[in-house]
C-alpha cells in the first residue's frame, strides 16, 4: 500500500517562503570612491573621496556614484522606474558610508557643495544639531522630510566656485609660466658659462 505524504506540499510551500525571504533580505553594501576613475553619473564631474560624495546600487548590482546629494537624488527621480537596491550617503565628519534612510541632513543655501545644492548629512540626529547650533544656521531634516525637498541649486554659489576655479587655473598656469622662464634663465646661464669657458680655451691656445 502507497502512504500519502501529505507533509511535501506544505513543506515546498515553506522552502519557496524561506528563499524568497532570502531574496528579500538581500545585503548591499558602499563601496570605495576611486577619484582617478569616478563620474557623477548625472553631472559628469568628477566624484571625490570627500564627505558630500553619494552612490547607489541598482537591484541588479549595478553601482552608480555622484559628487552632491542632489545628484543622486534627481537621478533617483529620473530612474524611478528601475528597482533600487540601497543608496548611501556620507556622514558629513567622518565620512563613514551610511544608508541613506537611516541619516539625518542639514540643509541651508550657504552651505557649501560641489553642485551647491546645499544640503549634508550625518549619522545621527545630534551631529546635526551640533552643527547647525556652531553654524548658527541650516535646517534639520530626516529621510522622510528630505523627499519634500526642494532641489534647488544655488545659482550665486555655483558662480562663485566656478569663478574660483578658474583662478586657480590660472594660478597654476602662470607658475607653470614662471617656472618655464625660469628653466629658459638656468639654460642661458649654462649657456653663457659655456660660451666664457670656450673663450678661454681660445686665448690659451693663442
Amino acid at each position: 500500500m502507497k502512504i500519502k505524504r501529505a507533509w511535501m506540499p506544505v513543506a515546498m510551500l515553506a522552502l519557496g517562503a524561506l528563499m524568497m525571504s532570502a531574496c528579500g533580505d538581500k545585503k548591499y553594501e558602499a563601496v570605495s570612491i576611486n577619484e582617478d576613475v569616478d563620474i557623477c553619473a548625472e553631472c559628469k564631474m568628477q566624484v571625490k573621496d570627500d564627505a558630500y560624495a553619494t552612490q547607489l546600487t541598482m537591484a541588479d548590482g549595478k553601482n552608480y556614484k555622484f559628487d552632491d546629494i542632489g545628484c543622486m537624488e534627481n537621478w533617483e527621480k529620473e530612474h524611478a522606474q528601475e528597482k533600487l537596491g540601497m543608496d548611501f550617503v556620507r556622514d558629513y565628519n567622518d565620512k563613514s558610508w551610511i544608508e541613506h534612510d537611516k541619516a539625518t541632513y542639514v540643509y541651508d543655501a550657504s552651505i557649501r557643495t560641489p553642485m551647491a545644492y546645499g544640503v549634508i548629512s550625518f549619522k545621527d540626529k545630534k551631529s546635526a544639531e551640533d552643527f547647525v547650533a556652531k553654524q548658527g544656521a541650516g535646517k534639520i531634516m530626516d529621510a522622510k522630510e528630505l523627499e519634500a525637498h526642494d532641489w534647488k541649486q544655488n545659482k550665486d554659489m555655483m558662480k562663485m566656485m566656478m569663478e574660483h576655479e578658474g583662478e586657480g587655473s590660472k594660478h597654476m598656469d602662470g607658475m607653470k609660466d614662471m617656472k618655464d622662464m625660469k628653466d629658459m634663465d638656468e639654460h642661458k646661464e649654462k649657456d653663457g658659462q659655456s660660451d666664457m669657458e670656450d673663450h678661454k680655451k681660445e686665448e690659451s691656445h693663442k
